[in-house]
């Protein structure tokens, strides 16, 4: 009975460790916008991207495998959900755990849309899936799907 119950307590404690970690953030767009311009020697891949979406949903397991193959890299990955946020958090955390998706996720929550999404790129329609890569020396912005071989061309990684 008693190793029944510590068997109990640990996997309630792993359960809720594991919940509290899928933890989303929401931003507005001032707060995004001090996370895209962070000047270090790292790449920065920013993917915009919404569950309801089928080609974001298609192309995630090409960001998922390319993290995974490049871990220990100057590499950072943050997806950027544009779901609706009156039921995003839910639908996040299961579409997290559903493709094993261990990059930072976050929920960009800012009506200024014809604002931010030229002041991202002058070259966005506003459609998604869309992603920004950068570094210190560049900047390149994507409109479209990106296969794994897209994603070694733009970060220059093999």
């Amino acid at each position: 009975m008693i190793r029944r119950f510590i068997q109990s307590s640990i996997f309630l404690l792993l359960f809720t460790l594991g919940v509290q970690s899928q933890e989303i953030k929401t931003y507005n767009y001032d707060e995004l916008k001090a996370r895209l311009e962070t000047q270090n020697d790292t790449t920065y891949i920013v993917n915009f991207w919404a569950t309801w979406c089928k080609p974001c949903v298609d192309e995630m397991p090409e960001f998922v495998r390319f993290m995974k193959d490049h871990n220990g890299q100057k590499l950072k990955l943050l997806l950027v959900s544009l779901d609706f946020p009156n039921n995003a958090e839910k639908k996040l955390k299961a579409f997290i755990k559903e493709h094993n998706i261990k990059s930072e996720v976050v929920l960009l929550d800012d009506s200024r849309a014809n604002y931010w999404i030229n002041d991202i790129s002058t070259e966005w329609s506003g459609s998604i899936p869309a992603t920004l890569v950068f570094t210190n020396n560049t900047r390149s912005f994507h409109e479209g799907k990106y296969t794994y071989e897209d994603l070694k061309t733009v970060t220059n990684l093999k």
